[in-house]
C-alpha cells in the first residue's frame, strides 16, 4: 500500500515530476498575483477599501510563485510549460467561473457584480476571501439581485471547482504515472480515489467551500506584505 506522504515523496525525489510540479505551483501563484493586482487597480472610487487587501493578496501569490520558482533553481530543472489539461484557472475560465483575463486587462472599472463575481471565485478556491463574502452576504444578502447573485455566484463556482478539480487531478495523475513508471493497477487506484471523492462533493461536500462563518484571525491581510528569503 502507499501512503500520500509517499506519494508526494516519490514525486519530489523525481526530478522531472518535480519540475512539474513546481512549474505548476508556480504559474497558479504567479497567475494569481497578476489578476489581484488588476482587480486591485480596476476597482471603482466608490469601492476603494478592499484594495490594499486584494493587492496585498496578490503580492503574497507573487511570493509563493517566485519561492517555487527558487526551489527549482536550487534544484537545477528550468520550468516546464504548463499543460492546459492541468491550467486550473484557465479551465475555470472556459466554464465562465471567475473574472475573465480580456476582462481584467482592459482598462475598466469593475462594477459591483464583477467584484461579487471576484470574491465569490476566491471564497471557493481560497479561504482568505471569507471574510469579504461575509461582509457582502450581510450587507446585500436581502438585496433582490446581488444577494441572489452571491448565492448563485458562490454554488456554481463550488460546483465548477469540484469538476475542474477531478479533471485537473485526473490529468496530474497521468502525467505523474508515465514520468515514475506507475502500474496501470496504481493509476487505476489513485483515478477511483479522485472520482470518489468528486462524487462525495457533488452530493453535498461542494456546501464546505460556500459556508461563511467569521475567521478565526481577523484582519490577516491588513498588514504590508513579508518578504520571503530567496532559495539560490
Amino acid at each position: 500500500m502507499f501512503s500520500a506522504r509517499s506519494l508526494f515523496q516519490e514525486i519530489i525525489e523525481h526530478d522531472e515530476s518535480y519540475r512539474l510540479f513546481c512549474s505548476v505551483a508556480a504559474g497558479g501563484e504567479a497567475q494569481g498575483g497578476w489578476e489581484n493586482g488588476r482587480i486591485a487597480a480596476l476597482l471603482p472610487a466608490s469601492l476603494r477599501e478592499p484594495a490594499p487587501k486584494v493587492t496585498r493578496h496578490g503580492a503574497d501569490e507573487d511570493k509563493h510563485g517566485r519561492i517555487f520558482h527558487a526551489l527549482l533553481r536550487k534544484r537545477g530543472p528550468t520550468p516546464v510549460e504548463v499543460p492546459a489539461a492541468i491550467d486550473h484557472t484557465m479551465l475555470l475560465e472556459r466554464r465562465g467561473i471567475g473574472l475573465a483575463h480580456d476582462r481584467l486587462r482592459r482598462d475598466e472599472p469593475l462594477g459591483e457584480l464583477d467584484i461579487v463575481t471576484y470574491l465569490a471565485h476566491s471564497r471557493v478556491t481560497e479561504q482568505r476571501a471569507a471574510d469579504q463574502m461575509g461582509l457582502l452576504e450581510k450587507c446585500f444578502g436581502d438585496h433582490p439581485e446581488v444577494g441572489r447573485a452571491i448565492r448563485r455566484i458562490l454554488r456554481d463556482c463550488a460546483l465548477a471547482e469540484t469538476g475542474v478539480h477531478r479533471d485537473v487531478s485526473l490529468a496530474v495523475l497521468d502525467r505523474m504515472g508515465r514520468i515514475l513508471g506507475w502500474s496501470a493497477a496504481r493509476s487505476a487506484v489513485l483515478a477511483t480515489a479522485v472520482r470518489t471523492m468528486h462524487g462525495h462533493e457533488r452530493l453535498g461536500g461542494w456546501r464546505c467551500m460556500t459556508g461563511l462563518r467569521m475567521p478565526e484571525r481577523r484582519d490577516v491581510l491588513g498588514g504590508p506584505a513579508t518578504g520571503a528569503p530567496e532559495y539560490a
